[in-house]
């Protein structure tokens, strides 16, 4: 779905750019790119978009909902190939055009039943791709759990593949960094699958530790090492003390994934690192492990990127949210959120902005009341959705 368009004009649409919105403008589109923006009545025959607003295509970097679709149950799982055409038709009609799909690069045993299928997945998202199904345009994000004894071998058998172009660093062992309070990991693994025993969790849990102890300082320095050869960049997750900020800035990370604590997230704003917060934090009004509120850090200026995480629509709906939540933030700024500083958080400097020479990656929008609807989507000047 790459094919690049004849010349389309877009009028009657409230255009949001990087810095401003012009409440009543046209664009024009030509060989997949933006050629004109202009304010007032567009050229005849234009395309009237209703009053709607049209955006730059939002830029996901951090979504794990492929999961959902390959194992939509527990101990189901999917043809990976018919996952992928799924989540990819999802993620579009939410809005993104751009998506880094986050696989878990390690092995646990009776932990999760979609671990250790990071190379079946990233061949099924290959594959859809080199046969135009896909929608979006589709990067792969290795999220690698440090700890694990497997993740530096896993890592280095997807690490030369063009479409990885990020990586983070991650370590959920409990009583730490997300999960600091035992019990609410005790309560999501509660929740996952059927659910654990108490029993269960204990050995889960002792094991996690032992692995820390013997493999995390070991296998942090070598995927450090890896990103920085491959020229890949990093991604710290759930920073919560100053000691984790140090660890941040010694790595050479450029994103810090969902902080924590009002504390690292100063620290890591301090030393020029973005941050990247959950968009089902700011909808829903918190974080649901009791961590720090997104639009608390938003208040503070702390606010860099927003994901999705784990609902695709909550993306779109968050950016919009995020004026009424904090006056100062403009509809502009909140939505350069999803759209140019993930774009430049990676160095994707072709998109996320609308400008003349940029991809034509766009959105159409109609907000009713709280909630917005995703009416066209274009590509490169083509229409996927």
């Amino acid at each position: 779905m790459n094919a690049k368009s004849k010349d389309i004009v877009i009028g009657n649409a409230r255009i949001v750019l990087a810095e401003r919105v012009i409440e009543q403008g046209w664009l024009a589109l030509a060989d997949g790119r933006i050629a004109e923006i202009g304010e007032g009545r567009a050229p005849a025959g234009a395309e009237d978009a209703g009053g709607d607003l049209i955006m730059p295509g939002l830029i996901e970097l951090h979504t794990d909902h492929l999961e959902a679709h390959y194992v939509p149950r527990p101990k189901v799982f999917w043809n990976p190939v018919a996952a992928v055409v799924s989540y990819d038709g999802q993620l579009a009609t939410s809005g993104i055009t751009t998506v880094f799909d986050s696989l878990r690069v390690w092995r646990e045993d009776g932990a999760e039943e979609v671990d250790g299928r990071a190379g079946t997945l990233a061949a099924a998202i290959t594959t859809a791709r080199d046969a135009d199904l896909l929608r979006a345009d589709h990067f792969l994000h290795l999220r690698c759990e440090i700890p694990m004894p497997s993740v530096v071998e896993e890592a280095k058998e997807l690490i030369d593949r063009p479409d990885v172009r990020l990586m983070s660093l991650m370590d959920h062992t409990p009583g730490q960094r997300q999960f600091r309070d035992e019990g609410k990991l005790r309560d999501y693994y509660r929740g996952k699958g059927g659910g654990k025993t108490d029993v269960e969790l204990d050995e889960l849990f002792a094991k996690r530790f032992e692995y820390q102890k013997a493999h995390a300082a070991t296998n942090m320095r070598e995927i450090v090492a890896l990103a920085h050869k491959y020229k890949i960049p990093l991604a710290s997750h759930d920073d919560t003390t100053e000691e984790n900020v140090v660890d941040a800035v010694r790595d050479g990370v450029s994103v810090a994934e969902f902080p924590t604590t009002l504390e690292a997230a100063r620290g890591l704003h301090q030393a020029g690192i973005d941050i990247l917060m959950g968009a089902p934090n700011v909808v829903r009004g918190g974080s649901h492990s009791g961590n720090i509120a997104a639009v608390d850090l938003a208040r503070e200026g702390l606010l860099d990127i927003l994901s999705s995480d784990y609902i695709p629509s909550s993306l779109l709906m968050a950016a919009l949210h995020l004026p009424e939540h904090v006056p100062a933030i403009s509809l502009a700024a909140a939505i350069r959120t999803v759209t140019k500083a993930p774009a430049e958080a990676v160095g994707l400097s072709d998109r996320g902005e609308i400008a003349v020479g940029k991809r034509a990656d766009l959105i159409r929008v109609h907000v009713a009341g709280s909630v917005p609807a995703v009416r066209s989507v274009w590509r490169e000047g083509s229409r996927v959705a």
